[in-house]
């Protein structure tokens, strides 16, 4: 790779490397763009982006402490700082690395916000009241029936192919982050959704005019994606919590995914097959739902110990 000369053009190479190297989503990249060209912004009266110091990463970090961002926010663009001088490093664009000593501001494990079974509950049954057709019915109701029975992250969902639902499959093949794969099992009411919907969505794809490429997507659109998009189903989650009586602020397809696992370690599941079921490649990042395991050995004492 040539010597790009710029800060704009390391970012380019930068980005092209771990699109081709990680297979980085689209997110992920963007997420990258903005946290270095923040940094880019705060650098503009001062040292070039090239040849920036320790000292001026390190107060680029001090002014997003002192405006309040979180500690989570912080340490992602300390990271993103990281891997951009690291590869500018290893590239021979600068002869050091000013950000490889930096420690970066420790993270709080936070117990992730989720849904009680109710709440869950009543989701499930107000589904199939929300949408316009009785296609866009079908459609919510797999999707929230799927959400919550796999565990799937929101751009897991809505990007799935349309073959790993084909055959009445008993547990259907997810590409997760990194490109790492996984098998998810899908319960029998999410099956029966999945079913009704496919059924559905085939029969419109049908009369699609003669010569039309057939969608790839599970979850099929017109937009650019070619799928459903995250903000899409967000929005209609948010109308399907209104329809529930639930706070829809309080709502969301992440809260789904935590209220997956949640409910599987309150059932007695193994912290580690929650692991995979997820996708999480690090069990201390599953490790967070230990709550739930200290909530119930609590009450198992309460209950059960004579002297209780």
């Amino acid at each position: 790779m040539s010597h790009t000369g710029t800060a704009d053009g390391w970012l380019r190479a930068f980005l092209d490397t771990i699109r081709a190297e990680q297979d980085a989503a689209t997110n992920t990249l963007a997420a990258y763009t903005r946290d270095i060209r923040l940094f880019m912004e705060f650098q503009q009266d001062r040292t070039p982006v090239e040849s920036a110091t320790r000292a001026d990463i390190e107060a680029f970090l001090s002014s997003l402490e002192v405006e309040g961002m979180a500690t989570a926010t912080r340490a992602r663009r300390l990271s993103a700082l990281r891997q951009f001088y690291r590869f500018a490093f290893v590239e021979g664009f600068r002869a050091d690395d000013p950000a490889a000593l930096i420690r970066g501001p420790a993270k709080a494990k936070r117990i992730p916000g989720s849904l009680d079974m109710d709440e869950v509950d009543a989701l499930l049954a107000a589904a199939p009241t929300v949408g316009r057709t009785e296609s866009d019915r079908l459609r919510n109701t797999c999707m929230l029936q799927m959400l919550y029975a796999t565990g799937l992250r929101v751009t897991e969902l809505v990007s799935l192919p349309v073959a790993s639902a084909r055959g009445r499959p008993r547990m259907i093949l997810i590409r997760g982050k990194g490109g790492r794969d996984r098998m998810v099992p899908l319960s029998d009411d999410a099956h029966t959704a999945l079913t009704a919907w496919l059924n559905t969505r085939d029969a419109a794809e049908d009369d699609l005019q003669r010569g039309a490429t057939p969608s790839k997507f599970l979850f099929p659109s017109r937009g650019k994606s070619g799928h459903l998009t995250r903000v899409s189903f967000f929005l209609t989650l948010k109308q399907i919590a209104i329809k529930a009586n639930l706070d829809p602020a309080k709502i969301s397809p992440h809260k789904l995914r935590h209220a997956f696992a949640t409910h599987l370690l309150q059932g007695g599941a193994d912290l580690r097959a929650i692991q995979m079921l997820l996708g999480h490649a690090d069990i201390s990042t599953t490790e967070i739902y230990t709550h739930v395991l200290d909530e119930r050995l609590r009450d198992l004492v309460l209950e059960k110990h004579p002297l209780a």
